[in-house]
């Protein structure tokens, strides 16, 4: 097993990935080697400073990087020999089993829809995130921003997507699926949201429980949440400046502390025809250590190869 690691992406690069990586190697089994990709004589002198054996890793050489600010699409044409275009190039080869980085988001996604592209019937990949729930258990909700417009047959697919994602990666048995809406009657919402639920209602292709409200976002009502990427991103934001509102009035409970998201790293994206994962550009040592294991978990279970049988 072969995990690739942008080294060159997010805004505390290369450090914060490359403690990340030391705190991953002592827990992912010795079957597992991380593959850093970015500018190898940083990371072997950062790593002999600390004391860390160098060998444990693989390395990729490249100084090339997509910055933040850069368009998308022409820095990915522009720029073959950066570390997400490296990496990306690997995982289309074989010789990655997974690529993850935090770098430029909108680079990473045009990575996965040209180069290793999307399962065949899934008419939007999209990206997910956690939502604690009071009880202790965890739910998801998708799309968080890959997709600000939906239609909904796109948002039906969705339906499918995170439950896969719920039951393979999260054992969540049956995981029940719920549309984020304004009411919970069928007929509420616009005119997408009722579109959508007609789809979903009778649907034996997952576990359709209804809508489901904002205010039930993290009580034990649903696994999988269901909305448009704009809709999702804004939940997701709230979530996080609620926990850091927590933080600053040292309100301290264990249930805020799981609205960090360093304990879950990045988000796999759902429905390409590999394993790409994404990182938040902030991302700490912790939140870089958990992406790996997730990846690890992620190739574990072959969850690509039954999203693409599920849409076969």
């Amino acid at each position: 097993m072969k995990i690739g690691f942008d080294i060159s992406g997010g805004d505390f690069a290369p450090n914060n990935c490359l403690e990340g990586a030391i705190l991953a190697a002592k827990e992912l089994p010795s079957t597992a080697r991380i593959v850093l990709v970015g500018d190898s004589v940083v990371a072997q002198d950062y790593f002999k400073k600390q004391g860390v054996d160098t060998t444990i890793f693989d390395y990729v050489h490249t100084t090339e990087v997509i910055e933040m600010g850069e368009h998308p699409t022409k820095a990915f044409s522009q720029k073959p020999n950066s570390s997400i275009n490296v990496g990306f190039k690997l995982l289309k080869e074989g010789e990655l089993d997974a690529f993850i980085s935090a770098g430029n988001t909108g680079a990473m996604l045009v990575g996965s829809m040209f180069t290793v592209k999307a399962i065949p019937g899934v008419i939007r990949p999209c990206i997910t995130s956690i939502l604690p729930k009071e009880n202790g258990t965890f739910g998801l909700i998708l799309d968080v921003g890959t997709n600000s417009d939906c239609k909904p047959d796109v948002l039906f697919q969705f339906g499918i997507l995170g439950s896969i994602l719920a039951k393979e990666i999260y054992k969540i048995d049956n995981p029940r699926v719920g549309l984020l809406n304004i009411g919970e009657e069928p007929e509420k919402g616009n005119l997408v949201s009722q579109a959508t639920y007609a789809l979903m209602k009778d649907t034996k292709d997952f576990n359709f429980i209804g809508n489901i409200e904002g205010g039930d976002l993290f009580k034990d009502k649903a696994d999988v949440v269901v909305c448009e990427g704009f809709v999702g991103n804004v939940v997701l934001k709230m979530a996080e400046a609620f926990y850091t509102v927590t933080k600053k009035l040292n309100l301290g409970h264990e249930y805020f502390d799981k609205f960090n998201y360093e304990l879950y790293g990045g988000t796999p994206i759902l429905g390409v025809n590999s394993n790409v994962i994404i990182c938040h550009g902030i991302s700490s040592p912790l939140a870089f250590k958990n992406t790996l294991l997730l990846a690890k978990n992620i190739i574990d279970v072959k969850l690509t190869d039954k999203i693409k049988q599920i849409f076969q």
